[in-house]
């Protein structure tokens, strides 16, 4: 400070300057902060938060469970409580009434309960049937096992000297003098790239029953499924490698390194179609590939014999080599997923109120309410209606997104997410100009969901054969979940007419959307 008791000019200038570079230091690291406290709520959701900002329905319900599990004790003491006191039984609200209906398949086994006595009270002799009131209730059997015996009779005739005998041919068993049956190996494959129970928790149930098999016995019995059924997965992916418009996604699956005892990340590739949002004519298909990175070489080795050329995908880079027409000779067009772009902004919502973030989701909601007037119609009028209503609001939402960005710190979360949609804006708008694209990737992502669910029970694949045989498995078993086939009694049946010499050049016939479930034939 300068000697005398006057202030300098120069010294308030100097003293402002530093008070502006502390307020400006101060709002960095206000921002600093409030940026990491989003990023450790994020961190915390995405442990332990759901993975869906939609919700699921079923986990809302677990919190009444409970309730209506005190519902359920409290009718049963009233009708208790009626029964004792002689009094009519109270109807049942409607909210405990039977929902749902006993479907039409089911084996019907009749109980009479005749009374007992039919006689006239008044002496007149036996009454007559008259009538009768018929209830029906679910009824289930826990898994029985049993033991199949086959027996073959010789025959021989005593009478020639030719020694003429005769005898059935043995039936074609998946394992050739083996513990289980065909349906049995079926049952042990659906119920791990299925129903996500692995093998040695099958193992675990099967004990129980005093049953030993152990779990490498059921690797086994899948190798073997797996190899009957190459022919068929050959066809479903040959018939997907024909198609166009098509989504595509990946997820991690963990894979046993060898010789270390450690588990490497891999990744299952998945392809869909599905034309149903477009009324398309080819039934859904889902197709896993093992892949040991995510790059885009190996996108590249993924796609390289599909003859179509459009895909729907989220906005990993990825896919981008795909779209290049200097690193492949007939590049695909990208489309880009909205609802991986709402997401960011959703995500941003949880931890930091934004009206911007309010007003982005409102607006994409306003699309998803055209797209679901139209889903199932034919492309031109889809295409129409986009014309007329969709696109006055994308057009829009851009102009208002880019105005966003001059009002916020390019450094910002929120302009980062801002800027990743106006960078993708071509393939996020192609779905205006094509009524066969999809406004997101939604078709694959629920048929990679079982994927990870089995990740977590399995933990992972033993080598690479392994995660081969889970993909090719995987996709034969959703592609029947996708056109609504038992894969049980599918499995079943192809099995059997593969191991029956069914010939190779009429694979296609054997196709999951040919199987007529209530009589397990094909036409």
């Amino acid at each position: 400070m300068p000697a005398s008791n006057q202030i300098s000019p120069e010294y308030v200038a100097d003293l402002e300057q530093r008070l502006a570079r502390a307020e400006a230091a101060n709002t960095a690291l206000a921002e600093a902060n409030a940026r990491l406290e989003r990023l450790l709520l994020q961190s915390r959701h995405a442990r332990f938060g759901p993975s869906s900002e939609k919700g699921d329905p079923d986990q809302r319900n677990l919190f009444a469970e409970d309730i209506e599990v005190a519902e359920g004790q409290l009718a049963a003491a009233g009708e208790a409580a009626d029964k004792a006191l002689c009094k009519a039984p109270r109807h049942a609200s409607a909210v405990n009434r039977n929902k749902g209906r006993l479907p039409e398949h089911l084996e019907r086994v009749e109980e009479v309960i005749e009374p007992a006595n039919t006689s006239c009270p008044c002496g007149c002799g036996e009454m007559v049937r008259v009538g009768e009131d018929r209830t029906e209730r679910l009824d289930v059997v826990p898994a029985r096992f049993r033991v199949l015996v086959t027996v073959r009779p010789k025959y021989m005739c005593r009478a020639c000297k030719g020694a003429s005998h005769a005898q059935a041919p043995a039936p074609e068993f998946l394992v050739p003098r083996g513990l289980g049956t065909n349906r049995f190996a079926i049952h042990t494959v659906v119920s791990k790239f299925c129903d996500h129970l692995p093998f040695y928790r099958q193992a675990e149930i099967w004990r129980r029953e005093g049953i030993e098999i152990d779990r490498t016995m059921l690797a086994n019995w899948a190798g073997r499924v797996a190899f009957h059924l190459a022919p068929l997965i050959d066809a479903l992916i040959d018939d997907l490698k024909a198609s166009d418009h098509l989504f595509a996604d990946e997820t991690t699956v963990p894979v046993l390194a060898p010789r270390t005892g450690k588990t490497r990340k891999d990744y299952l590739w998945a392809v869909v179609r599905d034309q149903r949002g477009w009324g398309g004519g080819d039934p859904p298909i889902v197709v896993f590939q093992h892949a040991r990175s995510r790059s885009a070489k190996t996108a590249q080795e993924i796609f390289r014999d599909f003859q179509g050329r459009q895909l729907t995908v989220d906005g990993y880079a990825g896919y981008d080599a795909l779209s290049d027409p200097k690193k492949t000779n007939a590049p695909w067009t990208m489309a880009y997923c909205w609802t991986h772009w709402r997401r960011r902004f959703v995500d941003y919502s949880r931890t930091t109120h934004s009206p911007i973030c309010l007003e982005m989701t409102n607006r994409i909601a306003q699309l998803y309410r055209i797209e679901a007037d139209i889903r199932g119609k034919a492309p031109d009028v889809r295409r129409a209606v986009r014309q007329q209503l969709s696109k006055p609001i994308v057009a829009a939402l851009r102009l208002w997104l880019e105005g966003q960005l001059d009002l916020l710190s390019s450094s910002s979360d929120l302009a980062r997410h801002i800027r990743y949609g106006l960078k993708r804006w071509v393939g996020l708008t192609r779905f205006l100009d094509d009524g066969c694209i999809e406004m997101d990737t939604n078709a694959v992502e629920n048929a990679i969901r079982p994927i990870p669910l089995t990740r977590k029970n399995a933990l992972f694949a033993g080598n690479d054969d392994g995660a081969v045989t889970w993909a090719r498995m995987a996709s034969l078993i959703g592609t029947c979940k996708l056109n609504g086939i038992n894969p049980q009694a599918y499995l079943e049946h192809v099995l059997d007419k593969i191991l029956n010499g069914h010939m190779q050049d009429d694979i296609k016939s054997l196709m999951p959307w040919n199987f007529k479930p209530n009589g397990s034939k094909y036409s």
